[in-house]
């Protein structure tokens, strides 16, 4: 299965698995994301998600050929439908990331309650750079944890980013080395479900509440945008070059 879940000691892990691939995420996939994130939040046993990935990637983001190949809206595919359950879970939600990070493996964990990498891994939202927007609020979010001014650049040039620059921003929780990432990230999973689940759901809901109907009416907004901007000479242009293997060229573009 692309998609592992598995659930132990009231921990749900839901763990990428198409290293063949780089864990680039496809519509069934999201599929599975989402309904896992639902079975977690409905199991009563469940005290705690985890995502993760292998430890040469996290994810490469979108497998590209899957997403252009759909021809939906972005808020009618099933990534709107993971990003939807995972933002407003009740329960904890961890991420234990190593490896590479693009994109909606970024957006993700935004999300995310508690992060946690590798040393070596290395982040980058190339929206901008595929003639894209942000995507599910991370215009409003990255901003709030980085500061405008960092966001700005991340959003702007895409450029990778190490685990420790990361960190330094606010974005992760902990840098630990490679082979300690794993079990690190299962005691901190463990040590949330030896807690009150409902003094933990409440102080989540607590922490959100301020900024619940914002980040909603921002992911419809870049929803919107990013829709639109697909059907765009731009993407067109940075997707035939990925897939030409060459630099895109925006020199004859200009809106």
């Amino acid at each position: 299965m692309d998609i592992e879940t598995r659930k132990q000691n009231g921990i749900l892990t839901i763990e990428f698995n198409r290293p063949d691939k780089k864990n680039s995420i496809t519509a069934a996939m999201y599929r599975m994301m989402a309904d896992a994130i639902q079975d977690g939040e409905e199991d009563r046993a469940v005290r705690v998600l985890l995502f993760c990935g292998k430890p040469e990637i996290f994810t490469a983001g979108n497998d590209l050929e899957d997403f252009m190949n759909m021809k939906s809206d972005v808020a009618d595919r099933p990534v709107a439908q993971f990003i939807r359950n995972l933002s407003l879970a009740a329960k904890p939600v961890i991420a234990a990331v190593s490896g590479m990070a693009i994109g909606i493996g970024v957006t993700m964990l935004l999300h995310c309650d508690q992060v946690y990498a590798a040393r070596g891994a290395r982040f980058s939202m190339p929206f901008a750079k595929l003639g894209l927007c942000p995507e599910f609020a991370s215009s409003l979010l990255l901003p709030q944890i980085v500061g405008y001014q960092r966001a700005a650049e991340l959003l702007f040039f895409g450029e990778p980013f190490t685990a420790e620059q990361a960190f330094d921003m606010g974005l992760v929780n902990k840098v630990l080395p490679a082979a300690e990432l794993m079990s690190y990230a299962d005691g901190r999973a463990a040590g949330l479900a030896a807690l009150p689940p409902a003094s933990l759901r409440v102080t989540k809901q607590l922490l959100k509440a301020r900024h619940l109907d914002a980040v909603t009416e921002q992911i419809a907004l870049e929803n919107r945008h990013f829709s639109a901007m697909l059907r765009e000479p731009a993407a067109k242009e940075a997707f035939a070059a990925f897939y030409e293997r060459r630099k895109p060229d925006y020199s004859k573009i200009f809106d």
